[in-house]
């Protein structure tokens, strides 16, 4: 079963080699992933009086619907100043209010960070996972995915990831992001389903 995958790109440049990467994950083949891309570009700066259902901008509103109509999120991002971009971080505020409603809550998770520099957006990967462990989401700890020395050259005419280890890297990344969404939605269900059970048994007369 093909599970849907909400994207979303830390870089808000049209032809940044991050949305060419999250690009590439959702041409894919035989993944079992329904990507879509989430745009962040538009969000105002979060702002506590916008959680007034009343003064809540549509562009928040369209941004928490996508995240929560998905079965998992995939944040692909460059490093900025070894941290995740300012656009990013705004949509995580975004997506975690109001308070008690975040989108993100328990919604399995993995990260792919990319850039031309020698590290891979290390700084940026592991700063998101912080961030990630507040917001409540099961992240996929394994494979790891840190492109590094990324360039145009590293795609092909269609603006895909050309053959060749990046592509390696992302295949297996979303091969194993599939069967990590599936085994907690698994889990979910048979822990759901053994605690109605213990529910009804605990209800019978003595």
């Amino acid at each position: 079963m093909a599970h849907k995958i909400a994207i979303i790109v830390g870089s808000l440049r049209k032809d940044s080699i991050n949305r060419k990467v999250a690009r590439s994950i959702c041409a894919l083949q035989d993944d079992n992933l329904d990507c879509k891309m989430v745009e962040i570009g538009d969000l105002p700066l979060y702002n506590q009086e916008y959680d007034d259902p009343s003064n809540t901008p549509p562009e928040y509103t369209r941004f928490r619907d996508e995240v929560r109509g998905a079965d998992g999120v995939l944040f692909v991002t460059p490093e900025y100043n070894r941290s995740l971009p300012g656009a990013l971080k705004n949509a995580i505020d975004v997506g975690s209010r109001p308070y008690g409603h975040s989108v993100f809550d328990k919604k399995p998770g993995a990260i792919v960070t990319a850039s031309p520099g020698s590290i891979g957006g290390f700084g940026a990967n592991h700063h998101l996972r912080q961030c990630c462990v507040f917001l409540n989401m099961p992240i996929m700890a394994q494979p790891e995915a840190y492109l590094s020395n990324v360039s145009d050259d590293s795609f092909d005419s269609n603006g895909n990831l050309a053959e060749g280890p990046f592509k390696d890297v992302v295949t297996k990344l979303a091969h194993a992001f599939h069967g990590w969404v599936d085994m907690i939605q698994r889990s979910r269900a048979l822990l759901a389903d053994d605690a109605a059970h213990r529910e009804a048994k605990n209800k019978q007369p003595a």
